[in-house]
């Protein structure tokens, strides 16, 4: 999915399928055989995570190494290839003409948080080991290829007590200087909302006095914190309104804007001059 500003994101949904493997267990086949015919943990002992919108599209082949983290770590090796020409290593990222942009990963946890979460950032582990993932060590961020957002079920308890982690947390943009006002850029580095709940229908090609006010409150908000906005479900039609909601949020300073329709989003810039 395109974010407008040139940012292409995935938003993943997944699911965990918890394996009944006690901790006894796992001590022993950690501790078995660490020659190169075993690695642990194996998907027995890490779990499972499958990827789909509903339990009815999951299936053993759509799962989050298969669909998300191998093909990113395919695209990231092949922008940082060993060559003569290269003397020193580098950490390019996906883009040919950005090589600094990071790719923000939202994934979208639709079981128990709890359960869940764990395995995603086990999961992570290719990308990790590759020194791939942007991190945090408690006093600021390091941005690295990929930016790693539990959204959904992620449960902020396994989130934001971790000083130092290579994932972070999408907070709620309505409620940053209320019910989540303790939230900082080092937990949150971009917080989202969904604009049809959040603002509203939209008549004609812009937000009304009211749906401005709000919008510009919620920016100062979000900016003061240091951390950046993103509004998904956005209008789809007309086009008019589509394009003219684009262009406002843009105006308005808001980071990161879901499009749902790449052809029209990618073109943008083109038809307005605008990203």
């Amino acid at each position: 999915m395109f974010f407008l500003l040139v940012i292409i994101t995935f938003a993943i949904t997944v699911f965990a399928a918890s394996p009944d493997v006690s901790s006894t267990l796992s001590n022993i086949l950690a501790d078995t055989d660490r020659s190169s015919r075993y690695t642990y943990p194996t998907d027995l002992t890490r779990g499972i995570v499958p990827i789909g919108h509903e339990p009815s599209a999951l299936t053993t082949a759509r799962t989050f190494e298969s669909l998300y983290i191998n093909p990113i770590l395919d695209t990231l090796q092949r922008q940082n290839p060993s060559s003569p020409f290269v003397t020193t290593p580098t950490k390019n990222g996906v883009f040919d003409t950005a090589s600094t942009q990071t790719v923000y990963l939202w994934v979208d946890v639709k079981t128990s948080g709890s359960t869940t979460w764990p395995y995603v950032v086990r999961a992570l582990e290719p990308l990790r080991r590759g020194g791939w993932l942007s991190t945090t060590n408690g006093s600021g961020i390091t941005y690295n290829p990929v930016t790693v957002i539990g959204t959904g079920n992620t449960p902020l308890n396994l989130v934001q007590p971790i000083t130092s982690r290579d994932y972070f947390y999408d907070g709620p943009i309505p409620t940053l200087n209320s019910t989540f006002g303790n939230i900082t850029a080092l937990v949150s580095p971009i917080c989202s909302t969904s604009f049809s709940v959040n603002f509203g229908s939209v008549n004609g090609t812009s937000l009304n006095s009211t749906q401005l006010a709000l919008l510009r409150d919620q920016v100062r908000v979000a900016k003061g914190k240091g951390i950046g906005t993103r509004y998904w479900d956005l209008p789809a039609w007309p086009v008019s309104t589509r394009n003219g909601v684009w262009r406002q949020l843009k105006s308005e300073g808001v980071d990161l804007i879901n499009v749902d329709d790449l052809e029209a989003g990618a073109g943008f810039s083109d038809m307005a001059d605008y990203w």
